[in-house]
């Protein structure tokens, strides 16, 4: 649920996980006197444009310059950093499911997370974080720090998948028409910009999947048992996904290549059936500008039939050139 009192300071939610899966919203002015119980746990989401959250977030929270620097920067890539006192922070990316947006254009989440504390931070909104309200709304969310950044991290992993698994079908459908009528030409633009989709989206998920390598090695005591299983499962999902996208980068490259050589081909065919009717034209027109000559001895040219033996004999050199052509297989 949204709180307009909240969104004027930039906090987007405020949630305190009770410990068995569900949760219940604070205010802002709660956080300074905020008292969690040893099975509770804090979720504060922050809009990062926001002045109050650059400002909450470097006076009152507690972390150090250096983590709010790295928090507040304009430019990052999926990361994973542990810090002192047993907290770490952890940079993911999403795809963009905003409307008018491009899926690949993928929005990032700056997470600080500590045994009861996550502190994240969105510059847009992210479909990721709505339904884990939704889950804790319901009671089936998670209960603990580290288990928020599981479902988080398995939210964002499943919208990949949706757009993996589009531009799978696009390139399919478009290989099917290929094979299905010879004639059919797809369009460059839209391979090209299937192509360039995956490769923006392989370009964040690929260091995305070693962070997931590396929180299943991670030894937080924060961290519940079962936690390395789930980032070891979302590792596998993610190079599976990395490995889809790369077959799709090389199967529009194979249709790419394809469509060029059919016109390669084309190109060639018609060239060649242009050469074969010069070749056929070429004599005569020698014959023709040779008689053409306006000066004396043209033979036939006192001759009444001389133009009609004129053009048998040029029917005659196109009727052996075409004999001879044959004959050679040129055509």
């Amino acid at each position: 649920m949204f709180d307009e009192t909240n969104a004027q300071w930039g906090l987007v939610h405020a949630f305190v996980l009770d410990g068995k899966g569900g949760a219940r919203s604070i205010a802002r002015t709660e956080l300074d006197c905020l008292q969690l119980e040893p099975h509770e746990s804090v979720w504060l989401h922050w809009d990062r444009s926001h002045p109050q959250t650059q400002t909450w977030l470097r006076s009152s929270s507690g972390l150090s310059e250096f983590v709010c620097d790295l928090m507040l920067e304009e430019n990052t890539r999926p990361r994973l950093l542990p810090l002192p006192d047993n907290e770490l922070l952890l940079f993911l990316r999403g795809v963009n499911l905003n409307p008018g947006a491009e899926p690949e254009d993928m929005v990032s989440v700056r997470i600080f997370a500590a045994a009861q504390r996550v502190i994240s931070l969105r510059l847009r909104s992210l479909r990721a974080t709505d339904e884990l309200i939704d889950l804790l709304n319901e009671g089936k969310g998670p209960k603990t720090a580290s288990e928020l950044l599981v479902y988080l991290a398995q939210l964002l992993t499943d919208k990949v998948q949706a757009v993996v698994s589009e531009l799978t079908e696009l390139v399919d459908d478009m290989e099917e028409r290929i094979d299905a009528d010879e004639r059919y030409m797809p369009e460059h633009g839209n391979m090209v910009h299937i192509r360039r989709r995956a490769a923006g989206m392989r370009r964040f998920l690929h260091p995305q999947r070693e962070i997931y390598a590396q929180l299943t090695r991670s030894k937080m005591p924060w961290f519940v048992d079962d936690d390395a299983d789930y980032w070891n499962e979302l590792n596998n999902s993610l190079t599976r996904y990395l490995e889809e996208l790369e077959l799709t980068r090389e199967r529009v490259g194979l249709v790419l290549e394809a469509e060029d050589r059919r016109l390669n081909e084309r190109m060639n065919r018609t060239m060649y059936r242009f050469g074969i009717i010069t070749g056929i034209f070429l004599p005569m027109s020698f014959l023709t500008g040779l008689l053409g000559i306006n000066v004396g001895g043209i033979p036939g040219s006192d001759n009444p039939y001389g133009f009609v033996f004129a053009c048998a004999l040029m029917i005659v050199v196109a009727v052996g050139q075409m004999w001879l052509f044959k004959r050679l297989r040129w055509v």
